[in-house]
């Protein structure tokens, strides 16, 4: 693929790039590197370790990518095993890496493998055993071919932990500490995570030496290009929402859009409604096979289908051309996975739109979002039944405005004379708008949606004073506890995990609206101890949601959910 831009191949030169793979990078169309790509590759190519935050859609592959293939090609004598082993999160992400550095070192030689659950393991085993350069892989995995001995840490001179936020908040923390310990002391280690907790620079001050240490901003400002993404949000009641993001889709008519549900269930029934609303919307979750997520990106690729639907797990490491818009149907549960969301668009110099459907209630998540990214959400009013009626005739104007000019109108003369002995030359105009208008669609609202305005903060109470011991020993924690009791139609659930695992109220929501038919507005209080937290959700679904989240994990903590016991 060429670009029609003018090239300019200096630019990538100047990193230290050879010639060689400066024409391979002209060739795929690339015209200048991006800044993460401008400030890594130098001090990379040098075989400094670097640790690195860009957030998603900023180059950052390439700029880890080029210098592994550059340092492969200058090798005279590779071997047979893997030299660098590249960990990601997910099997995407795993796939995509794999393709770019395939991509980049064709001409060189490079051999690359990905590495990923659901992946016949006797397929990987012959791969490894004819000789691969680069491992891309999910930690469990390449954890699962060290134990085998058929990926020797000892023989890595390069490993680059790329979105290590994402494998630390998946819980890869411990497999990607086993995975370092037997690697050379000489290593080079390379780090890029979206943002910098406190356990990302403790990994980084533990396993880097000597970093240099690029911050292309904050996670929220990827580099440069999140002045491009034009972001809004819509305040509206939960039962219209899907009546609302049908109107903004109207309004938008986005080339395509990626819209992130919170559950699997809703992506479902949403891809239903947007499809019978008559969108050509497809859905993606982790209940499909990898087969069938291969096949539903694929025709959002070809451009067969504009609206993919998706919840953030089976989104990630999604890198699609073609999106124009990112739009949150359900406010995400931390604003760092806002940030994720749309770093998808507005990249490569191309504006994009993220758009984001809040419930009253939420509308001090939009303030936390706004706080991240430092940039403020515009709250736009939901489009009326008169807005999409205009938009509708704006978009008859434009075609036929199109035809006007494409001329070739000749053929249809004979009809306008023939009418024009009849009728005046005005109401025949009239009456084939009127026909080009209605085959556009017409509007099928029928009622307006309300108007809703962001609920007030709720004042903070008093502290309650700590209760005093009882007698018969109950220790006061408890007895703190039971002083809150749940409303009648709503019971307790204990979860084995509290403050001292890091857990927070919206990871006990996004883990229990993820996994049970629960949604985030059905669970009651949350209390978070240091040990322990105690969840609310309603009597009827108890059952449901302790079966639902047997053997799930919440911040890489495999959960115990039971009925809190007084």
């Amino acid at each position: 693929m060429t670009s029609d831009l003018p090239q300019d191949p200096a630019g990538f030169a100047a990193t230290g790039l050879t010639d060689a793979l400066v024409d391979v990078l002209s060739g795929l169309g690339y015209e200048e590197p991006t800044p993460i790509q401008r400030e890594a590759i130098p001090p990379l190519l040098a075989g400094r370790d670097l640790l690195g935050q860009a957030a998603t859609g900023t180059g950052k592959t390439a700029a880890f990518a080029l210098p592994l293939v550059q340092r492969l090609a200058a090798r005279a004598d590779r071997g047979g095993r893997p030299s660098a082993l590249v960990l990601v999160p997910t099997r995407e992400l795993a796939m995509q890496v794999s393709e770019a550095v395939h991509r980049y070192g064709r001409a060189a030689g490079a051999r690359v493998l990905p590495i990923y659950g659901g992946q016949p393991i006797t397929r990987q085993l012959k791969a490894l055993d004819r000789g691969v350069d680069v491992v891309v892989a999910t930690p469990g995995r390449a954890l699962d071919h060290i134990g085998r001995r058929t990926l020797r840490p000892a023989d890595l001179d390069t490993i680059v932990l790329d979105e290590a936020d994402e494998m630390l908040d998946m819980g890869f923390a411990e497999d990607i500490e086993a995975i370092l310990a037997d690697t050379p002391a000489g290593r080079q280690t390379v780090l890029f995570s979206a943002t910098m907790p406190a356990r990302i620079n403790r990994m980084a001050r533990s396993h880097l030496t000597d970093p240099v240490t690029i911050r292309m901003g904050d996670a929220s400002t990827p580099a440069g290009e999140a002045p491009l993404v034009r972001q809004s949000a819509y305040i509206v009641a939960r039962e219209h929402k899907p009546a609302a993001l049908g109107r903004v889709l109207d309004l938008e008519s986005p080339a395509a859009a990626l819209v992130f549900c919170r559950t699997r269930d809703e992506v479902d029934t949403l891809t239903e409604q947007l499809n019978g609303r008559g969108y050509r919307a497809e859905a993606l979750h982790g209940g499909m096979t990898q087969e069938g997520r291969s096949r539903v990106v694929a025709r959002v690729r070809a451009g067969t289908a504009d609206l993919l639907v998706a919840t953030d797990v089976a989104a990630r490491g999604l890198d699609i051309d073609q999106l124009t818009h990112v739009i949150n149907y359900d406010v995400p549960a931390a604003p760092e996975a806002y940030v994720h969301r749309i770093g998808r668009v507005g990249r490569a110099g191309r504006e994009g739109v993220a758009i984001t459907l809040a419930q009253p209630r939420e509308h001090r998540m939009l303030k936390a979002i706004e706080r991240t990214t430092g940039r403020r959400l515009v709250i736009e009013t939901v489009p009326t039944i008169a807005d999409l009626r205009e938009r509708r005739l704006d978009m008859t104007r434009a075609s036929l405005q199109e035809a006007l000019l494409e001329g070739g109108l000749d053929p249809f003369r004979v009809v306008v004379n023939t009418l024009a002995d009849e009728h005046d030359l005005m109401e025949i105009a009239l009456a084939a708008v009127k026909l080009a208008h209605e085959a556009g669609g017409n509007v099928t609202d029928e009622q307006e949606i309300p108007d809703v305005r962001p609920r007030p903060a709720r004042p903070e109470k008093p502290a309650r004073a700590a209760p005093g011991p009882r007698s018969g020993g109950a220790p006061a924690g408890r007895a703190a506890r039971r002083e809150r009791i749940p409303a009648a139609d709503m019971t307790r659930l204990f979860v084995n995990a509290g403050r001292n695992a890091g857990i927070r109220p919206q990871d006990l929501v996004g883990a229990i609206a993820n996994e049970s038919q629960l949604s985030g507005r059905e669970i009651g209080a949350i209390e978070i101890a240091d040990r322990f937290s105690l969840v609310e959700v309603p009597e009827a679904a108890a059952d449901a949601v302790i079966t639902a989240l047997r053997g799930a994990t919440i911040k890489g903590k495999r959960a115990t959910v039971r009925r809190e016991r007084y």
